[in-house]
């Protein structure tokens, strides 16, 4: 039997200036530790800036990929939650800001980029064509310029169909979505090689670009989680979006919980059989002492004990439970960026304190601010679209 629907408008979305203000807060506690960080320690302020930034900006690209997906597949039952990964995705314009800033700061923290470096390695001479100042700062704008070209494409397209109601303009971003996805394949991995990997320039790995997408994909969907039930709890959905709609999102989740770990066994397994010294490189410093801890805590924290307890069909639609899941699973992506990033600072030990902290205070107030915006000055879900009622009865069945 097919579940009757009554259509109802959406409550506006109230940012109110109480959580404008704990944004600017946040934001400003931020800009405060990276400018002591940067008089204290300004490598060690310039990878907690890669950390929070690379965050956020991943999240941002993968919640437009998902997007782009759903629009490509003609997706019925995300239409309205559509506006979510809208939400998400609005930190792309910020964040290409935050880029130009990020390209100021690379000469501290990336030896590709010390000329007197370069001169006394063969490896990074061999490399240079591509690891130089010029060329980097070229792929980052290519890659922004497209981000921002589809990103625009995409969300223009969807709040116009609010005003006009043309089923044609959704139909208009699939071309948009197949181009948006094959720029993304390349451009993030080559943005992940660019930011994280060439961290450690004598490393190499071809999976990586994979392995940052599914914790990117991971992280993204504990986000729009978290957003869902929020504005469950203050009543903006107005029955439209239902616990059948979390329960997909958790699948989701623990599909991309599985994909992860399955990537992240990959990448070991197949440098540790090589055993090149230019690729064992990377986890022979994070398998001794307190990075060895952090790796087997990445193991259990960000796939075993969740995959685990998103098994059970419950779990999926217990809005607290996988509330708390999804929670952990962006703090224990917090901690992959970190175990990627900082043994290129301390080898031997975890240096985690203030600066740290305050930045990426900084960067979560700045990302909730554009996701807030975002949501207050449109509907939550797109109310002209004719798939709204086949959205809101959906039912999971499985």
């Amino acid at each position: 039997m097919e579940k009757e629907v009554v259509l109802k408008e959406p409550l506006p979305f109230e940012f109110s200036a109480k959580n404008k203000v704990l944004c600017a807060v946040m934001f400003l506690v931020g800009v405060l530790g990276f400018v002591y960080g940067l008089f204290t320690s300004p490598e060690r302020a310039w990878l907690a800036y890669l950390l929070g930034f690379f965050l956020v900006t991943s999240v941002s690209l993968a919640s437009l990929f998902f997007l782009a997906l759903q629009h490509l597949t003609g997706a019925q039952w995300s239409v309205n939650i559509r506006r979510l990964f809208e939400a998400l995705s609005a930190f792309l314009p910020y964040s290409a800001l935050f880029m130009g800033l990020m390209i100021v700061g690379a000469p501290e923290i990336y030896s590709w980029l010390d000329p007197s470096v370069v001169s006394n390695d063969p490896l990074l001479v061999h490399k240079a064509p591509y690891l130089n100042y010029t060329f980097f700062i070229i792929r980052s704008v290519v890659f922004f310029l497209g981000w921002l070209f589809f990103y625009h494409k995409l969300i223009s397209g969807s709040l116009k169909q609010d005003e006009t109601g043309e089923d044609s303009l959704i139909e208009k971003l699939v071309p948009y979505s197949v181009a948006f996805i094959i720029f993304f394949t390349l451009s993030y991995s080559l943005y992940s090689v660019d930011l994280i990997m060439s961290l450690e320039p004598h490393w190499f790995s071809t999976i990586f670009g994979v392995y940052t997408f599914g914790g990117a994909m991971q992280t993204m969907l504990s986000a729009v989680i978290l957003l869902m039930l929020y504005i469950f709890k203050k009543g903006y959905f107005n029955g439209m979006v239902t616990v059948d709609h979390l329960h997909d999102l958790g699948k989701f989740l623990l599909g991309f919980t599985m994909f992860w770990a399955y990537i992240a066994f990959s990448q070991y397994m197949l440098i540790w059989y090589a055993n090149i010294p230019e690729e064992t490189i990377f986890f022979y410093h994070r398998s001794e002492g307190a990075w060895a801890v952090l790796s087997l805590c990445l193991l259990f924290f960000k796939f075993i004990i969740p995959f685990l307890l998103l098994l059970p069909r419950w779990a999926k639609r217990t809005p607290k439970y996988i509330g708390v899941i999804s929670v952990a699973l962006i703090l224990t992506q917090v901690l992959d960026n970190y175990w990627l990033i900082y043994p290129n600072l301390d080898e031997h030990h975890l240096i985690f304190g203030l600066v740290e902290i305050s930045v990426l205070i900084g960067f979560t107030g700045a990302f909730v601010f554009s996701v807030f915006t975002f949501l207050s000055k449109h509907s939550l879900i797109p109310v002209k679209d004719p798939r709204i009622k086949n959205s809101a009865a959906h039912e999971v069945v499985y």
